[in-house]
């Protein structure tokens, strides 16, 4: 039975990630998300686009593209593979198109139901969680299908790469992963099961390659908990603010700030609405432990008297908000505008624990935003961080251990992808035959 791949979106652009597995008259969605440049700022007001405002904004990925191909009616399952926005954030707006149940692991959906509730959003479909290392059977028109659900690391919990077992083989879905052998929460990646798919033999590899063009190996998250360590704890910020801003999804390192923020006698406060989102989820799992010791506040009145509280004794506090992108309208960013009575003066520490998505419209939000802090003689931190996703040489790494037969790069513009192909070349590898350099709409007929 022949496999065939749809690259619908996330190979012209960092987001709005979507690929179709066609396998005969069957086809599984893996991911469904979002284009944050497009939304920049969305998040944090009280209502969302439509989805005919989502399409003209050019935030959801193409899939009218199944439409016109008449597979539309054959989607027998949407798997996202973890709870980032760009996978998961198109789902409240398509999903009930499909006559199928979104499949993924019980933090990602989760952080999918939070949502929807938050913004008064519902689906048909049914949502089913499926366990870190464990499968669900999904029966297709004449066959059955084995989706399992491989442990990765990532900047949020609970990640996967999504194994599809069909008759001609393991398409694997790696979008995104990086190879952390000591995560601050959760496993490390589950090596000995890619080793076992790997002997049972993997089709394809479909794999992130946002940063397949730097040389390096990407560090442990353990790195970066040290990172914001040397920062609490060896500058002056005894009188001072202490502002910090990260991923809202990222609560290995909520959890890291949570903790230091106590050492230091501070009172933890989290300002904006997607952080709620995102800790509340992990809450409803029980992947919170920090839960009760922040306070957590989301609109405006609550906001502004929390931080004329901050403002009377700001040694006292610990603020975490929302930003680090510099996102308009959110939390830091209209902090930097005084459009919120938080008040920042000389030697207020600003963290960024975070690094900027690399897109033309976050890297000038982000440029613009410092440059306000700055004028506020505000001191900056920026770039406490690890990134999430795997450099060259983890993508060679990973290459390596599940010797798939084809290599799809995909996760970025053509200048990421090419990067992660041409690695591919040097493992000996084909250029249009074994490993494929695609575009959103495209398909590939794999041999």
């Amino acid at each position: 039975m022949s496999v065939k791949i749809h690259t619908i979106g996330g190979y012209d652009e960092v987001g709005k990630n979507m690929t179709a597995l066609e396998i005969g008259e069957d086809v599984f969605l893996c991911d469904d998300g979002i284009f944050l440049p497009a939304i920049i700022g969305v998040q944090e007001r009280e209502k969302e686009p439509t989805e005919r405002g989502m399409r003209r904004l050019g935030a959801l990925p193409d899939d009218l593209y199944l439409s016109k191909k008449n597979l539309q009616g054959n989607v027998r399952a949407i798997m996202p593979s973890h709870a980032h926005l760009d996978h998961i954030g198109a789902i409240p707006y398509n999903a009930s198109k499909y006559k199928a149940p979104v499949l993924g692991t019980p933090y990602t959906t989760e952080v999918l139901k939070v949502l929807m509730a938050d913004n008064q959003q519902g689906i048909s479909n049914r949502i089913i969680p499926v366990k870190p290392n464990s499968f669900e059977t999904i029966k297709g028109k004449k066959h059955s299908y084995k989706i399992e659900f491989v442990n990765t690391t990532h900047s949020t919990l609970q990640s996967a790469m999504i194994a599809v077992h069909t008759p001609d083989g393991i398409i694997l879905y790696a979008n995104d992963y990086k190879l952390d052998n000591t995560p601050v929460m959760g496993d490390k990646p589950n090596y000995k099961r890619l080793k076992e798919l790997s002997k049972q033999g993997i089709k394809a590899l479909i794999v992130d390659c946002l940063y397949a063009p730097d040389d390096r190996k990407t560090p442990s998250e353990k790195i970066a908990r040290g990172l914001l360590e040397d920062v609490f704890f060896t500058t002056d910020n005894r009188n001072s603010g202490m502002v910090i801003t990260t991923f809202s999804s990222h609560i290995a390192r909520l959890k890291s700030i949570v903790e230091f923020g106590k050492k230091l006698n501070r009172e933890v406060l989290f300002f904006g609405r997607s952080l709620s989102k995102y800790v509340m989820a992990a809450r409803n799992i029980g992947k919170a432990p920090f839960y009760n010791d922040v306070k957590i506040f989301t609109y405006r009145k609550q906001l502004e008297k929390a931080m004329r509280r901050v403002n009377k004794e700001k040694k006292k506090y610990l603020v975490v908000c929302t930003g680090h992108q510099g996102e308009p309208g959110s939390i830091l960013d209209r902090i930097s505008r005084s459009q919120l009575p938080l008040n920042l003066s000389s030697d207020d520490q600003i963290i960024f624990s975070s690094k900027t998505i690399p897109t033309p419209t976050n890297e000038l939000s982000k440029e613009e935003l410092v440059r306000r802090l700055k004028r506020k003689q505000a001191r900056i931190f920026d770039n406490v961080h690890v990134s999430g996703h795997g450099g060259r040489e983890d993508l060679r790494d990973l290459i390596k251990l599940t010797s798939p037969e084809h290599v799809i790069p995909s996760h970025g513009d053509l200048k990421k992808t090419r990067a992660g192909a041409d690695l591919a070349v040097e493992m000996g590898y084909k250029m249009n035959k074994t490993v494929h350099l695609m575009a959103n709409g495209k398909s590939l007929l794999l041999k």
